[in-house]
């Protein structure tokens, strides 16, 4: 990807996900698959791991490549070839309601077989397009913008130039992709857009961020945001781009998180420690939650033989935090960083609180399949909706977090800039007759 070609990027996406894009680094932790988590560091064409947990997934329906159906409504943009990428829409060769198909904040419930049934009937039909095609919106880009606006599923027609690949495709930012082939045509009946979106995909003097925010604060789902930013609806007149469905994802997160956090850092910080806990889909969700001035810290576990820790002997652990004036780097650990910040914001939002939070996720080997980054973010929203122990002091919060939690706590401590902070950095209301630090040294 050439330099120019990222200019866009300066009105649509942050500056963390802006270095994110353009390379990544490895941590110390030497766990170069979990570092990496699909995104080419190996040098591979394709991720050996995926691929293996693909092929465990082939769907056996055979499919015309004339297809008539009703889209969720659903679209995609492919990141291969940048700057001129593969989209096009997701239609399943049958008509009805078919919103569920595709909006993650209604599978949280749903098990992980019926969340691949889902998306492995949606099949995709695939066509060549600049990304600066979203600028004028005619075409193919044109119909997808329309779709993305939908508020409602949509009839649609395909006629593809063979018959769609059985095949599920993995990656740990997006849902699973179901059958897709080359498009030649897509016919939709009237569209019936989102009126919210509507005005500000005619609004051309409004940036991309903005329109993000406002959209999320009138209550539309953040994966409808997603999907709407990925196809370059929002944005100022003549800088508007097709953006992969990948980089849309992560970076509607991050511009919403950064607000909720924005947000509440005007609030008065908690008066408890709390602790969170949630065992869902072979993983397990735990949260400590610190009466201190905004912080953040995530962590991930992936015991052996689960996706990005298939040979290992032991858990594999990785994270990144942030401090109270946040972080201006893109996260080691992923996407997923951005999808936990925003729920957890959205918890202290709702009590109008602050707090530093600590967020641990353990993944056990039954959690066969990366589902992508909506599964933590509605995993630790579900979490975080739950009712809290509360407790005085770390160290009793951290006690009680040890009888939940399967990798020893020292495994957790020596990852974690938070733990490490609140157990072993004295501050300056301990010399002012304060009990922070001697609370936390107490477990």
């Amino acid at each position: 990807m050439r330099p120019e070609d990222l200019r866009w990027l300066r009105e649509v996406l942050p500056p963390p996900l802006q270095e994110g894009i353009t390379g990544f680094r490895l941590g110390s932790s030497g766990h170069l698959c979990l570092s990496c988590k699909g995104r080419g560091f190996c040098g591979k064409p394709r991720c050996p791991l995926l691929l293996r947990a693909e092929a465990l997934v082939r769907m056996g329906r055979e499919l015309s490549p004339h297809l008539r159906g009703s889209s969720p409504p659903s679209v995609f943009v492919g990141r291969v070839g940048y700057p001129k990428v593969y989209v096009g829409p997701m239609v399943p060769p049958f008509p009805g309601n078919t919103e569920l198909l595709d909006t993650p904040e209604l599978w949280i419930e749903r098990s992980v077989e019926e969340i691949v049934n889902f998306r492995s009937s949606l099949v995709r039909g695939r066509k060549r397009e600049r990304v600066e095609a979203a600028a004028t919106g005619q075409g193919v880009v044109g119909i997808l913008q329309e779709m993305a606006m939908g508020e409602r599923p949509v009839e649609a027609e395909m006629l593809l130039s063979r018959k769609p690949s059985r095949l599920l495709t993995l990656g740990e930012e997006i849902p699973p992709m179901g059958p897709s082939a080359p498009l030649l045509k897509i016919k939709v009946t009237e569209v019936r857009t989102d009126r919210r979106m509507e005005k500000l995909f005619y609004d051309l003097d409004l940036r991309a961020q903005e329109a993000v925010v406002e959209l999320y604060r009138q209550g539309v789902p953040v994966s409808r945001i997603q999907r709407a930013f990925s196809m370059g609806v929002f944005g100022l007149r003549g800088l508007r781009r097709l953006v992969p469905t990948r980089w849309s994802i992560t970076a509607v997160d991050s511009i919403l998180s950064e607000e909720v956090v924005r947000e509440i850092k005007g609030y008065e910080p908690l008066e408890e420690y709390r602790v969170y806990h949630l065992e869902h889909h072979s993983n397990l969700f735990l949260a400590i939650l610190m009466p201190e001035r905004w912080s953040f810290d995530w962590l991930e576990a992936w015991f052996p033989r689960t996706t990005w820790n298939p040979e290992g002997t032991k858990p594999a652990v990785m994270g990144d935090g942030e401090p109270y004036g946040g972080r201006r780097d893109y996260p080691e650990i992923g996407g997923c960083y951005y999808a936990c910040r925003l729920a957890v914001a959205e918890a202290l939002a709702r009590e109008k609180k602050q707090a530093s939070a600590l967020v641990l996720r353990e993944i056990h080997p039954g959690f066969l399949l990366p589902l992508g980054v909506w599964f933590v973010r509605e995993s630790v929203r579900r979490m975080m909706r739950g009712t809290p122990r509360t407790f005085e002091g770390l160290g009793e919060a951290l006690a009680y977090a040890r009888t939940k939690l399967t990798v020893p706590l020292e495994e957790w401590i020596r990852h974690s800039y938070l733990l490490q902070r609140c157990l072993f950095q004295r501050k300056l209301t301990d010399f002012r007759g304060g009990t922070g630090w001697k609370s936390a040294k107490s477990g």
